[in-house]
């Protein structure tokens, strides 16, 4: 086994990019940004008064939740999945060293936009990107 290069990983998503990475593809036609709105007003989160950590990006959330519908993951398995894929660390936007969330915090998000009435909206705002950018 060869020593680990410093532009390894770089050299592989640049090989995964030339095998048509769907997710990178996915990155130039949706912008995820105009989710954000959405997501905010669904969630409704409090301004932090009350102390606590922080909650996690939902733009970023968001787009676990689409890694997961696209491959038609459990929660485990997209936790385990997002740690070992590098096209996925790259679509959400993370590094190597970056914490994962964990699957309860994906069923937990899921679960609140459910509540909230927003999921088929915000899926149904992304299929319509996708469709304006394949015609």
């Amino acid at each position: 086994m060869k020593q680990s290069g410093f532009f390894d990983v770089e050299e592989r998503l640049a090989w995964l990019s030339g095998l048509g990475d769907q997710l990178e593809v996915f990155c130039w036609i949706v912008d995820f940004v105009v989710f954000r709105p959405d997501l905010n007003q669904a969630l409704a989160y409090s301004a932090g008064s009350k102390g606590g950590r922080r909650p996690f990006d939902p733009v970023l959330m968001f787009k676990i939740l689409v890694i997961q519908t696209l491959n038609n993951l459990s929660d485990e398995r997209t936790d385990y999945l997002i740690n070992d894929r590098l096209s996925f660390i790259r679509f959400l936007g993370l590094g190597l060293s970056d914490w994962v969330l964990d699957a309860k915090t994906i069923w937990l998000f899921c679960e609140r936009l459910t509540q909230a009435g927003a999921i088929e909206r915000l899926f149904d705002r992304f299929d319509a990107f996708l469709s304006a950018s394949f015609f």
